[in-house]
């Protein structure tokens, strides 16, 4: 999305969603913005990993800036995005990982907040059905469901395993 675009925008299939997130990381890049919040329950099918997005990711982050990942666990990150994988480590003074035991498969939202520049929220992860927007109740609410699933999270996939 950007500024000429609509202020929400529907998504309605796999190609719409990963050419949100995708135009999401990019915006962030160019325009910048303090923070990002991503959600979902494994992020298998997210196209951190690509090449343009990992630049994306480079050109955005610097000091003062956060980047908070929650899943129900990071087994397919792990295993799906190496890039991303070895971005993180990198940049680990920024990048947050947490994870939320309490929720079952399924019942984690699957978002993609940027405050104050735009979210993209799937509602239907089977037929990827969602919303790209850049209207601010939208983002209000997407960040109190966020929120919500932090306060019982705790600290997940360490950038590094130390061994003996």
């Amino acid at each position: 999305m950007n500024q000429d675009e609509p202020t929400r925008a529907p998504i309605d299939s796999r190609g719409n969603f990963h050419d949100a997130v995708r135009g999401a990381f990019a915006e962030a890049a160019l325009v910048g913005c303090r923070e990002i919040l991503l959600i979902d329950d494994d992020f298998a099918d997210w196209p951190i990993s690509e090449r343009e997005v990992i630049d994306d990711l480079t050109h955005w982050v610097q000091a003062h800036r956060s980047f908070t990942v929650v899943a129900r666990n990071f087994d397919e990150i792990a295993r799906r995005h190496a890039r991303w994988v070895t971005w993180r480590r990198q940049f680990a003074h920024v990048v947050h990982c947490r994870t939320n035991n309490d929720l079952e498969a399924g019942q984690m939202p699957t978002i993609l907040l940027a405050p104050g520049l735009l979210s993209v929220r799937l509602f239907d992860r089977v037929h990827y059905r969602g919303i790209a927007s850049r209207e601010t109740a939208d983002a209000v609410q997407w960040r109190e469901a966020i929120d919500a699933v932090l306060q019982r999270s705790e600290e997940a996939f360490p950038a590094t395993t130390l061994g003996l």
